[in-house]
């Protein structure tokens, strides 16, 4: 109980979920809108882009974390914005989640039959109509999925969270300012609240994703 007491605490709280949404929402609208425009690429267009929206996934955090932090530096010098805070956190927390919502997406995408699309409009629905009455209900597990997986990652977020944050705490921050002073229960406790909830969220993308896997077995016979 003396956890929920720490007002520093409940506020980095606080900051951690209103991130791990918005950015979860942000990445998951880019992420469905880049993964559509991808498929109708040419193939080596595609793998290009593809190669180049990865990079987050296979730099090293710390090398992303430098970068994002000199870039929104960089910004505010020049044009006086994006002072590295909660604006500039959303932003870094979107930017490395993308390419996660997008191979989420990308193989539902594979899956699905073009000529349902093309049926549709020329059954007479518009073709935003047609995405959203026909394409949309199909892909959306891979939506759900990859959304899943952007709120895990940015919620336990670290090394790029302590360069691009300025002075706004997250729950990851206030966990190593916390252990600076030595471990405390608080400590223990907290990093055990965080844990579980990535945990649960882990196991609910591991299970949609075997449930979804049995469907398509199941469909296949």
């Amino acid at each position: 109980m003396e956890l929920f007491r720490d007002i520093q605490v409940l506020k980095a709280l606080f900051n951690t979920v209103m991130i791990s949404v918005t950015a979860s929402i942000l990445a998951t609208i880019i992420g469905t809108l880049a993964a559509v425009g991808l498929r109708k690429l040419r193939s080596s267009l595609k793998k290009a882009i593809l190669t180049v929206t990865n990079l987050p996934m296979v730099n090293p955090e710390i090398v992303t974390g430098v970068s994002l932090m000199l870039t929104f530096i960089s910004i505010y010098n020049t044009l006086g914005v994006l002072k590295l805070g909660m604006a500039t956190l959303t932003l870094s927390h979107t930017i490395f989640c993308v390419p996660y919502v997008i191979l989420s997406i990308l193989p539902k995408l594979e899956q699905l039959n073009p000529s349902l699309y093309e049926a549709a409009q020329d059954l007479g629905c518009a073709p935003v109509k047609a995405f959203f009455r026909v394409v949309l209900p199909d892909i959306m597990p891979g939506i759900l999925t990859g959304m899943i997986m952007a709120f895990t990652l940015s919620l336990d977020d670290f090394i790029i969270s302590y360069f691009t944050s300025g002075t706004v705490m997250t729950l990851p921050i206030s966990i190593y300012s916390m252990t600076r002073k030595g471990v405390s229960p608080e400590i223990n406790a907290l990093s055990a609240l965080l844990f579980l909830v990535v945990l649960v969220l882990l196991l609910i993308i591991n299970l949609r994703q075997s449930v979804r896997e049995n469907a398509d077995v199941v469909n296949l016979r």
